[in-house]
Formats: structure tokens, sequence, C-alpha cells
């Protein structure tokens, strides 16, 4: 028997966690399968999402949040809530065919992967389109290309982060798996102390998976299992959010593997450079909502700036 807990973590996603439940339901059901628990934290939701789960077949416990601290931080509630030899935390825009879970478990419980302390499997959207969402881990030169939009045009000399240049339909070792969809043995968890909590949300599943690799452990892409993604889950309602997290978490990542000052470069060209890159291209793309949302996000980075770089110092 294979021990797995399953951390979901639930902001105002309607309808998609009871689905997500669901197909969890229909995917314990192989023998060498023992799920402990299926553990729910939901942050703070507004929308009643996280009510009358009672009803799922499942040894299903949740965590009510009355504040929103972020994602990587509800991830570390739920995790320490179990003990299992397995985590998986899954977001509830997934949905789990009957074997996802076994194949995923059978290949990191062999003893020639012992090594292998992240797993990701293969994602598709509902007509079977494989999604390319494997990264590369970011240095302060990648960053800069993909601020200025280099990436997009010209790939072959500026690789962009996730790796679309490749076809995601073999197995292989890689840099990072997506967060959505992220198998960790507990002894890893327990030895990295869980996801960095100062990322509120983006960039602690990357910070997780390099920290992974510093100490030994490998993540594995494995394409003979495979999930159906939906994609964006509660972010997308937040587009302005979204960018205002993502912009925040990168400077705290570089300032945390490559040190404060390459942070400080990075963080002066987020208002230097990419603001004025990203206005361009929604002009470009006539994209009326992303010009407005990239002027509301970049309006609350520079609002949280002070505090920002207090914490460059931690």
């Amino acid at each position: 028997m294979i021990d797995l807990d399953i951390v979901v973590v639930n902001w105002n996603t309607g309808l998609q966690l009871q689905d997500c439940l669901q197909s969890i339901t229909h995917a314990n059901t192989a023998p060498i399968l023992r799920l402990h628990q299926c553990i729910v934290v939901d942050n703070a939701s507004q929308d009643g999402s996280a009510d009358n789960l009672e009803s799922f077949p499942l040894p299903l416990s949740l965590i009510r949040n009355y504040e929103n601290k972020g994602f990587a931080y509800a991830c570390n509630q739920g995790a320490r809530t179990g003990k299992s030899e397995f985590i998986l935390f899954l977001n509830p825009d997934f949905r789990l065919f009957p074997d996802s879970l076994v194949k995923a478990l059978r290949f990191v419980d062999g003893k020639q992967n012992e090594q292998v302390g992240i797993l990701g499997i293969q994602l598709v959207d509902g007509n079977g389109v494989i999604h390319r969402n494997v990264a590369r881990f970011p240095s302060p030169k990648s960053l800069f290309s993909q601020m200025l939009g280099l990436d997009r045009l010209s790939p072959r000399r500026f690789p962009s982060h996730f790796m679309t240049d490749w076809d995601h339909r073999e197995s292989r070792e890689v840099d990072q798996v997506t967060g959505a969809f992220y198998l960790v043995r507990r002894i890893v968890f327990e030895e990295l102390k869980g996801f960095d909590e100062r990322f509120f949300m983006y960039f602690e599943d990357l910070d997780f998976a390099y920290r992974a690799k510093l100490a030994g452990w490998k993540s594995y892409y494995l394409a003979d299992a495979q999930a159906l993604h939906y994609g964006g889950g509660a972010s997308y309602q937040i587009k302005a959010k979204r960018l205002y997290y993502v912009l925040n978490s990168r400077v705290l990542y570089i300032a945390k593997h490559f040190g404060t000052p390459s942070a400080i470069k990075i963080l002066t060209a987020s208002f230097l450079m990419e603001f004025w890159a990203r206005l361009g291209w929604s002009l470009a793309n006539l994209s009326k909502q992303s010009f407005i949302a990239t002027i509301q996000a970049y309006r609350m980075f520079l609002q949280t700036l002070p505090r920002l770089l207090r914490d460059l110092g931690k």
C-alpha cells in the first residue's frame, strides 16, 4: 500500500471544488492506494464553495481560514495535518482521471526513482490538448530578456520561462513541474520545512523545487499519467492582483537565491523596462483589459514597495 494525503487550497472557486473532489473519489479506488486524508484548506472564501462537502465518500478534513494568508501558508497548513509518505498538492480546477493517482504513485514509489522528490504529470485541457507548463529555473539574466518580451520575439536565442519548445509527450527530469499538480515526498517536505510563506502566491513551488534540487532531490515530469486541467481557477478572477503577486514574488525569489543587489536590479527593471513593454504589448494586441490591469498591478506594486524592500533584508 502507498499512503497519500491530498491538499486542496480553495478560494472562491465555485463548483470547481466539488467537481475536483468528485474526481478524487473516482481516482481513489486502486488497491495499492491508501488515501489517509483529503484536506481542503479554504482561504476565507465568500462564495460558499467550501460548504456542504460532507457528502463526498472521502476521508475529508476541512480547514477554514477566516483570513487569506496566502497559498504557501495554506499548503503548509494542510500538509502538516497529514502524516502520509506522499503529499499531493492539487488545485481545485483539476479533474483526475481514474488512473491519475495510481500511475503517479507507482512511478515515484519505484526503487529506481528514490531520488525523485517532486513529481508532476501530463496535463490536458477539455479538448485533449497538452499544456506545456514545465518550467526552467529563472536567473536575473533570463528575467531581463523576458521582461522585454525577447523570449517572444526570438525564442531560440532567449528561451521562455515555460518550456513551450518541448511537446511534453515524453517523461524526463526537469527543473520545475507545475504547482497545480505537485506530488511531494513528505521526507522532502519536512527536510525543506515546507513552502516559504513569504511567497503569498506564485514562485512558492519554484522556490521549493530549487531548494529540493540543491538538497539532492529531483523533479520529474511523468507523461504516462494525465489529469484534466481547466486552468486559471480563482486567480483569473483578479488579473491585476495576479500580476502584482507575480511581480512581488519574483523579486523575493531573486533576492533569496541570487542576492539583494540582483533583486534591486530586477525591481528597477520592472518599473523602467517591463512596465512600458507590457503596455506596449497591450496596445499592439488592442487589449484594453490588459492595459488597465497592468496599470493597476504596478500601482499596487509601488504602494507595497516599502514593505517589499524591508523583506529583502530578511
